[in-house]
């Protein structure tokens, strides 16, 4: 199974338009958004086509594809628009070799780490800044940020197949690979 996952849009159409055309071009199965979809949040710049009302639209197209997490930006008036669920703090991912902790990051990350078994990985965004490392116990992955990049990062995405874990830029450079 193929998934892509994607983190902070922050209500960018222009970016959510280039999500949905690499999720579309990568065949993926599944698109996993972890958190921040609509709103910039009071410590963000407005992102690029700054349009939620569009972005709702395009998600909203695909909600049968979408699996979701409530960022800190998301409130339930997202939920009233949005027609697949996103107010769950985490999700849990299995395909019977590896299991994946999914969520935003703002209540768990690398330095406050959910219960995870030696072997798990933790997939989290509100950082902006990509990550895909190993320790001995566990792996960090962050796609980094799809409107709104941190640190240098360009705007990024990740997919994961047959345990090989991608992060990817818009233009299809591979910026990051991590064999799970």
């Amino acid at each position: 199974m193929k998934w892509l996952f994607a983190s902070d849009i922050h209500g960018s159409a222009y970016y959510c338009r280039k999500l949905l055309e690499a999720y579309s071009n990568e065949n993926a199965e599944r698109l996993i958004l972890l958190g921040d979809i609509l709103y910039h949040g009071p410590r963000n710049d407005l992102p690029r086509d700054y349009a939620p009302k569009e972005v709702i639209a395009m998600l909203n197209s695909r909600k049968e594809e979408i699996y979701a997490v409530r960022g800190n930006c998301e409130a339930e008036v997202d939920q009233m628009v949005l027609e697949f669920p996103i107010l769950a703090d985490y999700c849990i991912l299995t395909n019977g070799v590896y299991t994946l902790y999914a969520t935003h990051g703002h209540i768990y990350n690398q330095e406050h780490l959910p219960p995870l078994k030696a072997g798990d990985a933790l997939i989290y965004g509100h950082t902006h800044v990509l990550c895909a490392k190993k320790t001995d116990k566990y792996t960090l992955l962050n796609p980094g940020s799809v409107s709104l990049p941190k640190n240098g990062n360009v705007p990024s995405y990740a997919v994961l197949e047959e345990g090989l874990f991608l992060i990817r830029s818009f233009d299809g450079k591979t910026i990051r690979t991590l064999k799970l």
